[in-house]
């Protein structure tokens, strides 16, 4: 029995030898994966210490690195533009060849339920078109990743998951919002593109921040061990798990869809989500890269007003560089908190990348933002917008979802007309010293009001008053 407890134990030593003295490779870094065209990207993994890694690809490109005492190693590889299928020939104490590989524009797709929402939709909540779009989906020029759900007290260095083809098969089940946002930009670009999926249903936005920047942060309190239950609510926790082990990878930039479970404490989030974003991009040394996000759409949420949520991303939008927001103020339903329309979200994600960061020209990418009161006259108040080069429209229907208030902070329903200079003039009867207007500013009001080229107007209030 001693012999054979001898044997045993000889037989996991040298296994745990054999098993850390050859290379690996994080997840990510796999067969079918796309990197960022034009770029030196980031290659990284572990080896036998003080190994020799040599990577050579097939593109005419090599880099060479050692690895440390701990195993660990790192390096840069030249990108050329777009194209592939290459392959990486990686040497160390034994050697590995990625296959399939593509050179082309990589995207980072994170948030909650509406970015996680696959194409084929949720039990009894369906996406408009969804099998059309999956039975079409084939396409090697796109690439999906979809990081598995985790949670880590402690910043994580790997995550679960693989590369994969576009094609019926993976398409159902990957992010729709993601999936779209990259067809789109493929049918336009006619280049490859990565998607790497990392979203859980229900996150609010501190579980996506890392504990040092949490900690500036007074409201939040940060984890000293797991929960039993519900980690996306829990502060650090999908940072570590599911975002820590991405960073370096490099991108071309990042689309989310975010906001609902963040939904009762807006001025909160006014400060908690330019600061992750600025967060991530300090991360990934990456400078000012792109960074579009989703404005929740209308809902019937049991109490509070998710104007403010839609205020503090708009205010987002506004204030932080290199940032854009799609807007869903005609695409909401009352009784369903995903909206079915998720192809028609990821296009207006789209035309901010493809206008911002691939020159496209010609048209338009954002709806109307309102500017500033132009004037109040005669119990009229007229404000002026941006992005409305061609100016403004209702299509036909009503103007409704605005209100005017006087000194007395009670708002009454109001009517609007929109004028020929381009501007719009709101009124509301018995109200005859008008001082502030609202507008779609409630949990579920649908949108009315356009630019002439179909884009929705951002819930908006002229006022900063706390109700």
């Amino acid at each position: 029995m001693k012999v054979l407890k001898t044997l045993l134990l000889a037989l996991l030593l040298s296994t745990a030898t054999v098993s850390f003295a050859q290379i690996q490779l994080p997840a990510f870094f796999g067969d079918h994966m796309v990197l960022q065209q034009k770029d030196n990207v980031s290659i990284w993994g572990t080896d036998k210490p003080n190994t020799k890694i040599k990577i050579t690809a097939s593109w005419g490109e090599e880099a060479s690195a050692s690895a440390n005492a701990q195993g660990q190693w790192k390096l840069k590889i030249k990108t050329p533009s777009y194209g592939g299928p290459y392959t990486l020939n990686i040497k160390g104490s034994n050697e590995a060849e990625l296959k399939n590989v593509m050179i082309g524009e990589v995207w980072l797709c994170s948030g909650q339920s509406n970015m996680e929402m696959p194409v084929k939709g949720f039990n009894n909540q369906p996406i408009n078109g969804s099998n059309e779009a999956i039975l079409n989906s084939k396409n090697s020029q796109i690439r999906l990743f979809t990081v598995k759900r985790a949670s880590s007290l402690e910043p994580l260095t790997n995550v679960e998951g693989k590369w994969a083809e576009a094609s019926p098969a993976t398409v159902k089940d990957f992010s729709a919002t993601a999936y779209f946002f990259g067809k789109k930009l493929n049918t336009l670009l006619n280049i490859p593109i990565g998607l790497i999926h990392t979203s859980w249903g229900g996150s609010n936005v501190e579980t996506w921040m890392d504990k040092e920047t949490l900690s500036q942060f007074s409201t939040i309190e940060l984890p000293s061990k797991l929960p039993e239950g519900a980690p996306q609510r829990t502060p650090t926790l999908l940072f570590n798990a599911m975002i820590n082990p991405l960073i370096g990878y490099n991108i071309k930039g990042a689309i989310w869809y975010q906001g609902e479970s963040n939904r009762g404490r807006a001025e909160e989030y006014s400060r908690l989500f330019p600061t992750m974003i600025k967060t991530w991009r300090e991360k990934w040394q990456q400078g000012q890269f792109p960074f579009y996000f989703v404005q929740i759409a209308p809902y019937g949420y049991d109490g509070g007003n998710a104007g403010y949520v839609r205020e503090a991303q708009l205010h987002t939008m506004k204030t932080v560089e290199n940032t854009g927001m799609a807007v869903t103020m005609d695409i909401g339903d009352c009784d369903y908190i995903h909206p079915r329309e998720k192809k028609l979200v990821s296009d207006r994600l789209a035309l901010w990348a493809l206008s911002r960061d691939y020159g496209l020209e010609g048209f338009a990418y954002s709806g109307p933002v309102y500017k500033k009161i132009e004037e109040i006259k005669e119990g009229k108040v007229t404000l002026s917008f941006d992005y409305i080069e061609n100016g403004l429209s209702s299509y036909g229907q009503p103007l409704i979802g605005f209100e005017v208030a006087g000194a007395d902070k009670v708002f009454h329903p109001a009517k609007a007309k929109i004028n020929g200079d381009k501007s719009l003039s709101v009124w509301a009867e018995g109200v005859t010293n008008p001082v502030a207007v609202r507008y779609a500013f409630s949990n579920c009001e649908a949108g009315s009001l356009f630019n002439t080229e179909g884009l929705p107007a951002s819930s908006f209030r002229t006022d900063t008053w706390e109700k």
